[in-house]
This record gives structure tokens, C-alpha cells and sequence, in this order.
């Protein structure tokens, strides 16, 4: 069974930084796709940024301001700069490989002065 736990969301002012951490446990490769979602309320959970080995995917809305990585199979990071209020939302870890679909509990991130 696999285990996403996400860290590092809080409240931070506009144009600051935070970043989120995902670890995971149980049996997950580094063939999974990794990626951060994000839900804001009254809207849709949408795609924020993903990484399959070396290649990374990012949403038009995050482009030049937040960085995916992964240092090994279990940990993942999404270093957020220059954060907006539109950013505000829970950001959730997800792990997926064919049909395997494993969702962490999300981090709440407030942008707000």
C-alpha cells in the first residue's frame, strides 16, 4: 500500500516563496509519474506540475515560477516562487503508474497580505 504524505503548505504574503515536499511509502518506483494538484475552493482540482524521470510538465498558470523535483522514488518537491493570491488553493501529491492511483491528503497554501 502507498502512502503520499505532503508538507511545507502555510501562509505566506504575495511574491513570497514556500515549498511543499511529498514523501511516500510502500512500493512506488520512480516509473510512477509524480504531480502536484491543487483545488481552490468552488473550483475543479487541476493539474499544477508533473514529473516522469527526467521530464517535467507545468501548468501555463505556474510557468517560470514553480520548479518540480525528485530526488529518489519516494520524494518529491514544488518550490513556489513569486506566489499570487490566485495561488491560494490545497495542493495535493498524487503517484500514478498505469492503474495505480494513490492521492495524498493535501497541504492548505494562503497567499495573502
Amino acid at each position: 500500500q502507498v502512502q503520499l504524505v505532503e508538507s511545507g503548505g502555510g501562509l505566506v504574503q504575495p511574491g513570497g516563496s514556500l515549498r511543499l515536499s511529498c514523501a511516500a511509502s510502500g512500493s512506488i518506483g520512480s516509473f510512477y509519474t509524480m504531480g502536484w494538484y491543487r483545488q481552490a475552493p468552488g473550483k475543479r482540482r487541476e493539474l499544477v506540475a508533473s514529473i516522469t524521470g527526467g521530464s517535467t510538465n507545468y501548468a501555463d498558470s505556474v510557468k517560470g515560477r514553480f520548479t518540480i523535483s525528485r530526488d529518489n522514488a519516494k520524494n518529491m518537491y514544488l518550490q513556489m516562487n513569486s506566489l499570487k493570491p490566485d495561488d491560494t488553493a490545497v495542493y495535493y501529491c498524487n503517484a500514478h503508474w498505469t492503474f495505480y492511483d494513490f492521492w495524498g491528503q493535501g497541504t492548505q497554501v494562503t497567499v495573502s497580505s
